[in-house]
C-alpha cells in the first residue's frame, strides 16, 4: 500500500473522528433496481471487498453490504453505491431525480457490468445526466493511484468479448460521481475463489481496485 493508516486519516479528513473509531461503521450499498436485471449477482463479492477494506485500511466497515433501493432513506447514509447484473436496467423518473440528487450531494455510484447490462445502463446514464457525457476516466485520476497503483487503468479480470477493460465516468464540477467498469467484471474477481476459479493475481488486482474505489467514495471524491 502507498499510504499508512495515518496518511489515510489525513486524506479522508471529511470523516469524523468518531466514525474512524468505529462508532459509525461504513458500508457499501447494493442497488436493487428495476428492469429485470439480476441486481443480486455475485453474492460473495461485496462481503469479500468489505473484508479487504477492513484488513487493509483503518476504516471501520460492516461485514456485509446493505441492499437499498432509490426510495430508501438509508441511501443517504451510504457513500459508495454499487450496482451490477447481466440484464436490463430501468429507472423511473422519480428514481432518476433521487439518484441525481444523491450524486450532486456527494454520493458515488459504481456500475460494474457483469456482462449484458451495457446497452441499458448507457441509456439510463444518458437519462440521468443528459448534458454530461460518459467519458473514459484519465489514467492520472486518483481512482487509479489513491492506495494501489494502476498506471494502465482498470485491470482486466474476465474476458467477456475479449475487448480491453475500460473505466468510464461522469463528472460533475470536476468530481467523478459515476464510475462504470466495463469489459472487466470486478465483482467476479471479488467473489470466493471457487466460484470463478480466477488466478490469485486476478482476484488481488480486483480487490485492490475495489479498495481504491471505496476510499475515493468515502473521501468525498477528493
Amino acid at each position: 500500500m502507498r499510504r499508512s493508516g495515518v496518511a489515510l486519516l489525513a486524506l479522508f479528513g471529511s470523516l469524523s473522528a468518531g466514525a474512524l473509531q468505529g462508532q459509525t461503521p461504513l458500508t457499501i450499498g447494493r442497488l436493487h433496481y428495476d428492469g429485470g436485471g439480476d441486481w443480486y449477482a455475485n453474492p460473495s463479492s461485496l462481503p469479500n471487498l468489505l473484508a479487504a477494506i477492513s484488513q487493509r485500511t483503518t476504516l471501520p466497515v460492516t461485514a456485509r453490504e446493505k441492499v437499498v433501493t432509490l426510495a430508501d432513506a438509508d441511501l443517504w447514509q451510504i457513500p459508495y453505491l454499487y450496482m451490477t447484473g447481466h440484464g436490463n436496467v430501468r429507472f423511473g423518473n422519480a428514481e432518476l431525480a433521487t439518484l441525481r440528487r444523491y450524486l450532486q450531494q456527494g454520493g458515488f455510484l459504481h456500475v460494474d457490468d457483469n456482462y449484458g447490462m451495457d446497452e441499458s445502463i448507457r441509456r439510463e446514464l444518458g437519462r440521468l445526466f443528459p448534458d454530461r457525457a460518459l467519458v473514459e476516466v484519465p489514467l492520472d485520476h486518483p481512482v487509479y493511484h489513491l492506495v494501489y497503483e494502476f498506471p494502465q487503468g482498470i485491470p482486466k479480470i474476465h474476458e467477456h468479448d475479449g475487448k480491453p477493460a475500460q473505466g468510464f465516468g461522469i463528472f460533475l464540477d470536476g468530481r467523478l460521481v459515476v464510475y462504470y467498469s466495463y469489459q472487466t467484471d470486478l465483482g467476479d474477481g471479488w467473489e470466493d475463489p471457487e466460484v470463478h476459479k480466477d488466478p490469485a493475481e486476478k482476484r488481488e488486482a480486483a480487490l485492490r481496485m475495489g479498495v481504491n474505489l471505496f476510499l475515493f467514495a468515502v473521501g468525498g471524491g477528493q
